[in-house]
């Protein structure tokens, strides 16, 4: 096993890693089977060292294969096993027959019959892999059921039954695993849409394939975090001064909806930009600078001339959809430089589309579908579809936001965020993420670079925030995290 590498791939390129190792560079077939049981054995022994009576429930391909080989070695390891056939082992091919074979020596191998095996204590799912391509159905879905409804703690081998390997979406019905272990290269769908709600913890191994089998296959995604972006925040130069960092504008809060603009703002000038002004409704000028007197607020009477001053323009946060929300989003359209849009001006944008190549558009997946077209649903069945999509149709950069949020900038792959967690689905996180971006911009970071950053530093703040629980975790929560981000030691 080894530390997650950056890298994400479309099944179908890791199955042809998989071909390049066998029929280019020699490896046997059966040594990778073997190899990725015993590493898949390790990860599920490390997990729960302590339990003893293992069900294995295998599928019809290599997958059922890795399935046979982990039943083999905890047999040999005094284990107590079952093993729960939903293929007919008899009908199995190449090294997955082999290794069936080879357990039916000394095991028995039963067939699923709807129920899991009385006194099994942890499960293996080794049922369908990568390759699925539809919904699970018949036994598969019954097995599928059997294993969510047992309580008991699950292992998926490479990918949960019922995940699509390239996407995350769940086809039908998925398993929920604890621990899956991966190989050869990460999965994409491991990592965005359902994929991290039901893979558990990620364990990877690479079986020492030679390098040569990944020359010249372009990594579908690229995973990231704060981790390894810390060091784009160095410490500051004792020269310093405050029109070094930029100035943002933030423009949004119709009646009733200021706080989503003031979130924004109060994020932009925590992340370090080095002025920020607010154009919003002319009656919470009050209570922004009773929250945030460094702020400069304004009324939509000051919007010309405060686009002639800004760095970065963050349109959106609670605009609304009136009047006088329709005609600040137009105005402030005309900003020539970079822009980032959120919320109500993604609306505003699908309603009048336009491209704009130094933009950032920062929707969630139901925002997404209006700008394409297409329902919530349809967007987050390809997560990487959609973000492209954006990309092409809009210009600029694109977030996709969600479990697994995807970064687009132009011709190159998306960059994945894994940092992140559950209790970010609350009111507001959009607005504080809208405002960190545009305050990177401000600072010199370019779209994109600022939106991968942005994305990844509102993640991390959340994990820290999250310390004292998730439910409960509100945006606000986020911005003193931020400033510890931004000043590491």
């Amino acid at each position: 096993m080894s530390t997650l590498p950056h890298a994400l791939y479309r099944p179908e390129q890791v199955a042809e890693m998989d071909r390049r190792a066998i029929q280019d560079h020699g490896v046997p077939g059966l040594a990778l089977m073997e190899c990725a049981g015993a590493s898949a054995y390790d990860a599920l022994r490390a997990a729960w060292p302590d339990r003893r009576h293992l069900c294995v429930l295998c599928g019809g391909g290599n997958n059922g294969g890795d399935g046979y080989v982990i039943a083999e070695l905890a047999r040999r390891d005094g284990l107590v096993v079952d093993v729960l056939a939903l293929s007919d082992p008899g009908r199995l091919r190449g090294d997955a027959a082999t290794v069936a074979s080879r357990y039916a020596v000394s095991g028995v191998i039963a067939p699923f019959q709807g129920e899991l095996p009385d006194g099994c204590d942890m499960v293996v799912d080794a049922m369908l892999g990568t390759g699925l391509q539809r919904p699970v159905e018949g036994e598969y879905r019954e097995a599928v059921e059997a294993v969510n409804a047992s309580g008991l703690p699950v292992m998926a081998v490479d990918i949960p039954s019922g995940i699509h390997g390239g996407t995350g979406a769940v086809l039908g019905a998925a398993v929920r695993a604890d621990v899956t272990p991966t190989f050869i290269g990460l999965k994409a769908g491991l990592f965005t849409g359902d994929g991290p709600g039901y893979a558990g913890r990620v364990v990877y191994d690479g079986l020492d394939v030679p390098a040569a089998v990944y020359e010249g296959i372009e990594p579908a995604a690229r995973r990231t975090g704060y981790d390894g972006l810390r060091h784009r925040f160095p410490r500051r130069e004792r020269t310093a001064h405050k029109g070094r960092y930029g100035h943002v504008l933030v423009v949004g809060g119709d009646a009733g909806m200021g706080g989503a603009a003031l979130m924004a703002a109060r994020a932009a000038a925590r992340c370090g930009a080095g002025l920020v002004s607010v154009v919003t409704r002319r009656e919470h000028a009050p209570g922004f600078l009773a929250a945030q007197p460094e702020l400069m607020v304004h009324g939509e009477e000051q919007l010309a001339a405060l686009l002639q001053r800004a760095s970065v323009v963050v349109l959106g946060p609670g605009l609304g959809r009136s009047d006088w929300g329709q005609a600040v989003y137009r105005e402030a359209r005309g900003f020539p430089g970079p822009q980032v849009l959120d919320a109500d001006a993604l609306n505003a944008l699908a309603d009048a589309p336009d491209h704009h190549d130094s933009q950032v558009l920062t929707p969630h997946p139901g925002e997404a579908g209006r700008l394409l077209g297409l329902t919530s649903a349809q967007v987050q069945e390809d997560r990487f579809a959609a973000v492209h999509a954006l990309g092409t149709h809009y210009g600029g950069v694109a977030v996709l936001k969600g479990a697994g949020t995807l970064v687009q900038g132009a011709d190159q792959p998306p960059a994945l965020c894994t940092d992140g967690n559950p209790g970010m689905a609350s009111g507001g996180m959009g607005d504080v993420l809208s405002g960190i971006i545009g305050s990177l911009i401000a600072q010199g970071f370019s779209p994109v670079d600022a939106a991968e950053a942005g994305v990844c530093l509102h993640a991390a703040a959340a994990d820290r925030a999250a310390g004292a629980g998730e439910r409960g975790l509100l945006a606000t929560d986020l911005l003193v995290e931020l400033r510890a981000l931004l000043n590491p030691s």
